[in-house]
This record gives structure tokens, sequence and C-alpha cells, in this order.
């Protein structure tokens, strides 16, 4: 009787395991986790342009010094190395004194310059021009000033002295040098006949010494 009862307990055991058996394998995994649904991120690009600008490089802008050419604003100068500076070849047009100067050595106005306008040709005017006056806004002179040195020598075409006096000798050695409203205290030496000859002077310029024509 017992072995019976134990035969039938042993049945009903395999039953049972085999029918979870049966479950396990056709039922879900619990253990395995769902795949992803969520949909891969789309990348985009930024739309804000760099705030940085881009390097450019600019072509430099000054002219070869081999023949200078004309700088159209004023050297105003007040002392003799800005002066010597400013009459120079490597100078400006126009020469503008602020005030008496004195120099114990020879000058020389030198170099081929142009004073930014153009003739009825359409042509740049040539001119160089020593300034020893100043001037408001009306163009009414307010002061005169003198340059004393012993010898001034000018070689710049189309130059010339204004409003002002100049003290000492003055050698030319260009054509067409001009005296305006200013005053010469001492002689007027000339390389030539030509330019002795196209020397100018105005009704209100004078010369204190002898005009001639002489070598330095």
């Amino acid at each position: 009787m017992k072995l019976k009862v134990t035969i039938i307990a042993m049945v009903l055991f395999v039953l049972i395991l085999t029918g979870c058996g049966k479950k396990d394998d056709t039922g879900a995994n619990p253990t395995t986790s769902p795949a992803p649904t969520t949909a891969a991120t789309a990348t985009t690009a930024p739309t804000t342009a760099p705030t940085t600008a881009p390097e450019t490089t600019t072509a430099p802008t000054t002219a070869a010094t081999e023949t200078p050419d004309a700088v159209t604003t004023a050297s105003i100068v007040d002392n003799e190395e800005a002066f010597l500076n400013a009459i120079s070849k490597n100078g400006t047009w126009i020469i503008c004194l602020t005030k008496d100067l004195t120099l114990d050595r020879e000058i020389l106005m030198e170099g081929e310059y142009k004073n930014g306008k153009k003739d009825d040709a359409g042509k740049d005017i040539i001119q160089r021009k020593l300034a020893l006056y100043a001037q408001d806004a009306d163009r009414k002179v307010t002061a005169r000033y003198t340059l004393t040195a012993p010898k001034l020598i000018v070689t710049s075409p189309m130059a010339s002295i204004q409003k002002g006096t100049f003290k000492g000798d003055l050698y030319i050695d260009v054509s067409d040098f001009e005296l305006v409203d200013a005053t010469i205290e001492g002689n007027v030496y000339f390389a030539s006949e030509e330019a002795k000859n196209t020397f100018k002077m105005d009704e209100t310029s004078k010369v204190t010494g002898k005009q001639e024509i002489a070598q330095q």
C-alpha cells in the first residue's frame, strides 16, 4: 500500500515538473528587457555665424621714395628738426612756421612737389611754398614770422616765400621763383640767367641787398 502511494506521488510530481517546463518554454522571458523604442536624436548644425571676422591682408600703400609726391597737408613746424625735415626732399609741399626760427646752418629747399590740384588741362600742379605767417579761418594774416639762417638754397621748382621775412642770403637755382608779400633781408643770388629772368616779386615784397647772378 505504501509503495503504491509512493509511486502515485512520484508520477504526480513528474507531471507537475513537465507542465512547468512547457510553460516556461512558451511564455515570455521575464528577465529580457524590451528593445528600446526611442528614435536616434538628429544632430542639427548650428545656424549662428562665427563672430570673428576673417583676417584680411591689406597691401602697403606707401609710395616709392625715389620721386617724392605731393603731400597736400601742410607741415606745421616750430623747431629746427621739424623744419629741416619738412623743407627737405622727403617733406611736404607747404612748410608753415608757427614762430620765429633761427638756424646756424644753411637750408636746402629741394624736391619736386604737387599741391594736389589740377590745371585746366588736367595736369598736376607743381608747387613748393614756404609760409612765414599764420592766418584765421577767413585767411586773414594774424601773424608774420622771421626765418634766420646764413643761406637758403632753393632747388624745388615753382617755389615761393610768402608773407614773412627771411634773414640771410637767398640762392635761387630754379626758374619761376616768387616772393609774395615777403622780405629778404640779405642778397638774392641766381644760378643762371633763366633763374634771374623768371624771378618774380609782388609790390609788397622787397630785397634789402643786391640781386645778381652768382654761383654758390
